[in-house]
C-alpha cells in the first residue's frame, strides 16, 4: 500500500480574506438595517438579510476550518476536514430561506407600497456597491480552490448585483415618485439568490455523496496507470473528495510476475505516486499491489 498526504484544506489557506470579508460584510449590514429603517425601504432591509447570511456563511466557514485543522484521530481518520462542507450545506439551505422571505415581503410591498426615503436609501446602496467590490477582490483568488470561499463569492456577487438594483430603485423613485420599485427590487434579490445557491448545494452534497471531482477522468487516470512499467490491470478504482482542495484516490493495481520477483513493488508505487501527483494533482493516493489472477478470489471489484 502507497499513500501521499495533504490535509491542509482549502478554505484554511485563505483564513485571512474570509476575515476581512466577514469585517466589510458586518460593517455594512449594520448600515443597511440602519439605512433600511429610517427610510423604510424594504429593497436596503432585504440586502441586509443577505448580508447577515453571508456573514453567518463566512462566521461558519471560518468555524470549520478550526475544526478542519484538528488533528486526526482513530474515530475520525481524516480529521474534521469534511465540516468545511457540512458549513456549505448549512449556508445554502439558509439562504434559500432568506430568499423566499424576501420574495414573500416583495409581494406584500408591492400590493400596498409604503413611503420610501430615495436618498438615504441611494446613499446606503452606493456604499453597500463599494463594499461588495472590495470583497469580490478579496476572495477572487480563493473562490476557484475552496467550496466555502466560492459559496461567499457567490453571495457577494449577488450582494453587489442586489446593491445594484437597490441604486435603480433609489433612482426610479427619486425621478417618478414610484415606490414600487423597492418591492421590485427587493424581488430581483431574492431571485438572484436562488440559481447560485443551488449550485453551491449540488456541489456540497456531491462531496458528500462521494462523487468523483469533475476535474478528474478516470478512464483517462485509467490510461496512464496502466503505461506505468510494471503494471498489467487497474481495477477498483475510485476517486473522491475529503473536502475543497483534496481529492483521494485508491485503486487495485495488478502487477506482473516479472516485477514482483525482482521485488519491483516499490518502484511501481513511486511511479504511480508521481504519475498521479504530477498529471492529475492527487496527491493522496492509496494503491494495492496485486499478483496476476488475485481479483478472481476476490468477492466483487468494480471496473
Amino acid at each position: 500500500m502507497g499513500s501521499g498526504h495533504s490535509h491542509q484544506t482549502a478554505t484554511g489557506q485563505h483564513r485571512k480574506r474570509l476575515v476581512a470579508v466577514l469585517s466589510i460584510t458586518l460593517t455594512v449590514m449594520v448600515a443597511e438595517v440602519i439605512g433600511g429603517l429610517v427610510a423604510g425601504s424594504l429593497a436596503l432591509l432585504a440586502d441586509a438579510g443577505h448580508m447577515l447570511t453571508d456573514a453567518a456563511a463566512v462566521g461558519l466557514a471560518l468555524l470549520a476550518t478550526a475544526f478542519a485543522s484538528r488533528p486526526a484521530t482513530p474515530e475520525r481518520t481524516f480529521g474534521y476536514q469534511r465540516s468545511e462542507i457540512l458549513a456549505a450545506v448549512v449556508n445554502a439551505l439558509a439562504l434559500f430561506g432568506v430568499a423566499a422571505y424576501v420574495l414573500v415581503e416583495a409581494v406584500k410591498r408591492f400590493l400596498s407600497p409604503p413611503d420610501v426615503s430615495s436618498g438615504l436609501m441611494l446613499a446606503v446602496a452606493v456604499l453597500g456597491l463599494i463594499a461588495n467590490i472590495a470583497s469580490l477582490l478579496v476572495l477572487q483568488r480563493g473562490q476557484s480552490e475552496s467550496l466555502n470561499l466560492r459559496g461567499a463569492y457567490l453571495e457577494v456577487q449577488g450582494d453587489l448585483l442586489g446593491s445594484a438594483a437597490v441604486i435603480a430603485a433609489a433612482v426610479v423613485i427619486w425621478a417618478t415618485g414610484f415606490t414600487r420599485a423597492d418591492a421590485i427590487a427587493s424581488a430581483v434579490i431574492g431571485m438572484l439568490i436562488l440559481p447560485r445557491t443551488w449550485r453551491l448545494l449540488r456541489e456540497a452534497i456531491e462531496v458528500l455523496l462521494e462523487s468523483t471531482p469533475k476535474n478528474i477522468n478516470l478512464a483517462h487516470v485509467r490510461d496512464h496507470m496502466l503505461a506505468v512499467p510494471g503494471v498489467s490491470d487497474v481495477h477498483d478504482l475510485h476517486a473522491w473528495t475529503i473536502t475543497s482542495g483534496i481529492p483521494v484516490l485508491s485503486a487495485h493495481i495488478v502487477v506482473d510476475d516479472s516485477t514482483l520477483e525482482d521485488k519491483g513493488g516499490g518502484r511501481v508505487l513511486d511511479r504511480l505516486y508521481d504519475c498521479l501527483k504530477g498529471h492529475f494533482d492527487v496527491d493522496h493516493c492509496t494503491f494495492q499491489l496485486e499478483p496476476m489472477g488475485h481479483s478472481d478470489h476476490e468477492f466483487s471489484h468494480h471496473p
